[in-house]
């Protein structure tokens, strides 16, 4: 009996086929079927968010959905934000601002602050603090990290104007 199960997604704008059984997490068929490395396998109780990928549309932690969840989705991984001009002005921020210390939580802070930013593109100090609140760093302090996306937000708004 094959308990496997074909689904088909997009990932990082390019569409994927893969054969999964049904309890797979999305992090593992990210990390060791599809090699997208940088979505980090933290605490694997859904807490830290190193896992974090966009989903449809919205931000989620990888180690909290199945593949088979995943047919037809629209995902963006770490490795998707960069583009041929260079870095997502994210991850520009994060190099500017100096928000990261060891990395292993800046792929899941940097795919939230992606879609935070989507969501509010002028944040406060405040607001950056909270829409970030569900993913963890051991190393910083946050104070470089809400830097990097005020940084991150004020060159977003120079781009749309």
């Amino acid at each position: 009996m094959n308990d496997k199960q074909e689904v088909t997604f997009t990932v990082n704008g390019e569409k994927v086929s893969v054969d999964v059984v049904p309890r797979e997490l999305l992090v593992h068929t990210l990390r060791e079927r599809l090699n997208l490395t940088g979505t980090h396998i933290g605490c694997d109780s859904s807490h830290c968010g190193a896992c974090t990928v966009d989903f449809n549309g919205r931000s989620v932690k990888a180690c909290t959905v199945l593949t088979v969840q995943a047919q037809d989705a629209h995902i963006v991984t770490v490795e998707g934000l960069a583009g041929p001009s260079g870095l997502h002005p994210v991850q520009e921020g994060f190099q500017q601002e100096h928000g990261l210390q060891c990395g292993f939580c800046t792929p899941g802070m940097l795919m939230r602050a992606y879609r935070f930013l989507q969501e509010n593109p002028n944040p406060t100090e405040d607001q950056v603090r909270t829409g970030m609140a569900g993913n963890l760093c051991r190393c910083t302090g946050y104070q470089n990290i809400v830097k990097a996306v005020q940084y991150a937000a004020n060159k977003l708004s120079a781009r749309s104007v």
